[in-house]
């Protein structure tokens, strides 16, 4: 079995979707469970974590909808203001939501490389383990010191990194993501989402060499039984195709055990988003 634990749907909209750029207009268009159970079945996929791309509250409305619809939705990673002093009330109303598995904020885009560390929003994190939900870390390696403080001031929130963190595989950069991943990982609270790499490599001219290095420091450093597959589709359509990136992930994992890639393409996912 496998299950994508990192995928994006959307109905295109050039302003909510503005970090759609020229480069990457081949996601100027909708993409909908129609369209990706399709490429399901080519690559013998069952099942996906749908997470949220725009920073409203219809944005999850939006994404539990399709999930209701379409069964190999298996749960939904929305966007809810933490920073918002109604918080409690929105957590309980999302509590309701069986397929609701967790939260999300683009924090990649915050110019503060601190921001995880604010206030406000430290207060929002600290509600989300009263009921059971799970935290996506979306950052880049600047603000990797950000959330190794936080993931240590949390121990009893599950967090998840995405994308292994973004590291900067096109200019060949790795000591600095690498001591900081080893240092997160050293939080048992802590999984790893193997995705989103063909966007951080050069999208034209990239092999399978180039991401060797980074996925040799994230399977070290966190095990197979705390790393999750994930495409990253329809942005990874950017670089390369979905049967591409799965590719990679089971030539890299062809030296583990079967009982190992099971963890990585399906248990872990399973278990750290609560499916049964």
């Amino acid at each position: 079995m496998i299950i994508d634990s990192h995928q994006h749907f959307w109905n295109y909209d050039p302003v909510a979707h503005s970090w759609i750029n020229d480069d990457m207009r081949v996601l100027k268009r909708n993409f909908l469970p129609e369209d990706l159970w399709t490429v399901y079945q080519e690559n013998d996929v069952q099942g996906c974590i749908a997470v949220q791309a725009d920073q409203s509250e219809a944005e999850t409305t939006f994404l539990l909808e399709l999930a209701a619809e379409h069964d190999f939705i298996k749960g939904v990673v929305g966007w809810v203001d933490l920073r918002s002093e109604q918080l409690e009330e929105r957590l309980m109303h999302y509590a309701d939501f069986p397929k609701l598995k967790g939260f999300r904020h683009v924090v990649q885009s915050e110019p503060d490389p601190n921001f995880m560390l604010r206030k406000d929003f430290q207060r929002g994190l600290d509600q989300l383990h009263r009921y059971n939900f799970t935290y996506d870390i979306l950052i880049f390696p600047t603000q990797l010191a950000a959330a190794l403080e936080t993931v240590k001031s949390f121990p009893d929130q599950n967090f998840v990194i995405d994308h292994i963190a973004k590291p900067y595989i096109k200019a060949g950069k790795i000591a600095e993501w690498a001591s900081f991943m080893q240092q997160i990982a050293s939080h048992p609270n802590v999984m790893c989402k193997v995705s989103g790499m063909l966007t951080e490599a050069d999208w034209t001219t990239w092999q399978s060499k180039d991401f060797t290095p980074y996925l040799d420091i994230v399977f070290e450093a966190f095990g197979t039984q705390r790393i999750l597959f994930g495409s990253d589709w329809p942005v990874c359509l950017v670089a390369g195709s979905y049967a591409q990136v799965k590719g990679l992930v089971s030539d890299y994992i062809s030296k583990y055990s079967v009982d190992e890639q099971a963890d990585v393409w399906a248990n872990n996912t399973k278990h750290f988003y609560r499916i049964d």
